[in-house]
């Protein structure tokens, strides 16, 4: 991945590639004045015309790059931060097609400081985009960005920091996307329920005022998790349950964040076993879990004034010989009897006991993240995410967040009208629709995970679509995306900004 800094003007010539996003206007492209001389000792034009991009492949829109060579210098590379709707995602894709036109070298961006109120928010998104599509599965190679700040009269000392600060938060988000997306891709083999507890363990250990622990199935058992301990029968690997907390002021009355991801390392669907293609991605469905963590992680490197505690309940499920079957009955950690009519809808049952844990400590809000629902997928494809929540006021802050990171939710009705397709013979509730019509799948799994929040305020994020991508496009990489995770960071921001109740 790049890993970013602030630089100075006078170091520009040392980088090979040299990138500027250009703005539109009026169709024309705009560049940073006086950029040319420094760059490649002659002056590009401070403008360019729409047809001049038509003619080299710019798209109208930002995501393309223009990669143009001189002489003497480094490679100078364009790419629009616009037209778009969204500043902040122009800016990310440019920064995107600039890291992808660079190659696998060092990469210098100018910013250009003519729009001083919105210098921050710029360069962080930019910092983002050119780290994120820098993903690469098969290695941890680290290239250099240099962001330097640009204008005439030359940037004050004042943005000048604004700048070093806002990349600073790029490189940390960016960093814990990246993370995240390196666990999600190792194969199921590899990366066990105890073996991500393990590398969740090791990441936190050195965060600021972050505790956290790994629960084995002896804990896990004392502590009345009966959905997480059915789901993992099947396997031959114990489950484990990570539970952070991140305090910055112990005793001060900080607002009080919880996060729950779905840690499934692999998932065959159990004794309700999945068609063999449909396995294919399943290593994936720990991406609630890894998304949790890691966003725990960056709001600590990123000094937020809240409390945040991540659970992470994690679990292979196998259709080996101690496997859940079909209408077995489990009693889950607040007492509630479940009958199991679908092994493969495993995750709301890791998700009862751990929203139980989160009702518990009577936190502010509660989120959880999970690839949850194939029916997500039908009715939001892969690039939006399923948002059910509590109450509209639960509703907006994470509808700011996903505004603000580019990640797109799209919320679902609670359609309470529908909790009795989980009605149960034998039980309290049924984990799938007792029914023959099996519609609203996503919208029932909502349900069920209601059960287990109490009056507490909650939001549900089913990431089934998005948390896969089947082809890199953008800052999104092929396989798994991690998304989700600048939404939660995004939404501790705002909540950090926001005083308690």
């Amino acid at each position: 991945m790049l890993r970013a800094r602030v630089i100075g003007r006078q170091d520009l010539g040392r980088w090979p590639t040299v990138g500027v996003p250009v703005a539109v206007r009026d169709g024309a492209l705009v560049l940073p004045p006086g950029l040319g001389a420094v760059v490649a000792g002659w002056a590009l034009p401070e403008e360019l015309p729409a047809s001049f991009g038509a003619r080299h492949g710019l798209a109208a829109g930002p995501g393309s790059a223009l990669v143009w060579p001189t002489v003497a210098g480094p490679t100078v590379v364009l790419a629009p931060t616009g037209p778009s709707p969204d500043p902040d995602e122009g800016y990310r894709l440019a920064g995107a097609a600039l890291a992808r036109a660079s190659g696998d070298g060092d990469l210098a961006i100018v910013l250009p400081t003519r729009e001083p109120e919105s210098l921050v928010r710029a360069a962080r998104a930019l910092v983002e985009g050119a780290a994120l599509a820098s993903f690469r599965a098969d290695g941890d190679q680290t290239r250099s960005l240099g962001i330097l700040p640009w204008g005439q009269p030359l940037p004050t000392v004042p943005e000048h920091d604004v700048v070093a600060r806002a990349t600073s938060e790029g490189d940390i988000v960016a960093e814990a996307v990246d993370w995240a997306r390196h666990l999600i891709q190792q194969p199921a083999n590899e990366l066990s329920p105890r073996a991500l507890a393990d590398a969740a363990l090791e990441r936190l250990a050195g965060d600021p005022h972050v505790d956290a622990e790994a629960w084995t199935e002896s804990r896990i058992r004392a502590e009345r998790l009966g959905g997480l301990l059915a789901v993992s029968e099947g396997s031959a690997q114990p489950a484990r349950l990570v539970r952070a907390a991140y305090d910055p002021a112990p005793g001060t009355a900080l607002a009080h964040l919880v996060l729950v991801g779905k840690g499934v390392t692999f998932d065959s669907g159990g004794l309700s076993l999945k068609p063999a293609a449909a396995m294919t991605n399943q290593k994936t469905d720990m991406t609630g879990a890894a998304v949790v963590l890691a966003a725990l992680s960056a709001i600590s490197r990123l000094g937020l004034r809240l409390r945040v505690t991540a659970i992470a309940p994690m679990a292979e499920n196998l259709p080996g010989g101690r496997a859940l079957r079909p209408g077995d009955v489990v009693s889950v950690r607040d007492g509630t009897r479940v009958e199991v009519l679908n092994t493969d809808a495993e995750g709301r049952m890791l998700l009862a006991d751990a929203l139980t844990l989160a009702h518990e400590l009577t936190p502010d809000l509660i989120v959880d993240v999970a690839t949850l629902t194939g029916a997500q997928r039908m009715a939001l494809g892969e690039d939006i995410g399923a948002l059910f929540a509590s109450d509209d006021g639960v509703a907006d802050l994470l509808a700011g967040a996903s505004a603000r990171s580019g990640e797109l939710l799209w919320r679902l009705p609670l359609a309470h009208g529908y909790r009795g397709r989980l009605r149960s013979d034998v039980a309290d509730v049924s984990n799938v629709e007792a029914g023959a019509s099996k519609s609203a799948g996503a919208l029932v799994a909502a349900l069920f995970l209601e059960r287990f929040v109490g009056e507490s305020r909650w939001a549900h994020l089913d990431i089934a679509g998005p948390a896969r991508s089947e082809s890199a496009h953008g800052y999104v990489p092929r396989g798994g995306t991690a998304f989700s995770l600048r939404t939660l960071i995004a939404l501790a921001e705002r909540v950090a900004a926001t005083p308690p109740g």
